[in-house]
C-alpha cells in the first residue's frame, strides 16, 4: 500500500477514536500511535498533519459539508462517511499540494472499505460537487 493511502487510513481511524472518545487530540494522537507500533516517520508525520488540519479547521469544514449535503444533517450522518468527508474537505482546501482528482478518488477508496454500500457514492457525490463548485472554477 503506498504511504500517503496508509497515511489517509491512520487519519480516518484516528478522526473516528477522536469523535467516539470525545477525548482532545493530542492524547488521541499520542494513543494512536503508540498502539500501533512500529509506523514510517513520512506516514506517520503526513498523517499528523492532516490530522491536525482537519481538527483547526473543523468549523469552516463541517460548514462547507452541510452547505453541499443537501437534506443531510452532519450529525445523522454515519461517523465514517463524516469523517472521510472532513479529510477530503480539508485537503481540497487546505492541502496545495495534493491534487483534487487524487483527494477524491483516496476519499471514495475509503468510504468502499471502511462504509456501507452507499458510502463512497455519498463521498463521491458532495467531494466531486464542491470540487467542481468552488475548485475547478
Amino acid at each position: 500500500m503506498r504511504k500517503r493511502t496508509l497515511a489517509r487510513e491512520c487519519v480516518l481511524k484516528i478522526l473516528y477514536q477522536k469523535e467516539i472518545t470525545r477525548r482532545e487530540i493530542e492524547p488521541t494522537l499520542n494513543d494512536y500511535w503508540e498502539a500501533e507500533g512500529e509506523v514510517e516517520n513520512e506516514v506517520q508525520e503526513f498523517s499528523s498533519r492532516l490530522v491536525l488540519g482537519v481538527i483547526r479547521n473543523l468549523e469552516v469544514i463541517d460548514k462547507k459539508i452541510m452547505e453541499y449535503a443537501t437534506n443531510w444533517q452532519l450529525k445523522r450522518m454515519a461517523v465514517i462517511d463524516r469523517n472521510i468527508l472532513r479529510l477530503g474537505v480539508y485537503e481540497l482546501f487546505y492541502a496545495s499540494d495534493i491534487p483534487p482528482k487524487v483527494t477524491i478518488n483516496e476519499a471514495v477508496e475509503l468510504a468502499k472499505k471502511y462504509g456501507d454500500l452507499e458510502s463512497s457514492k455519498f463521498v463521491n457525490g458532495i467531494l466531486d460537487k464542491i470540487h467542481k463548485t468552488e475548485i475547478s472554477s
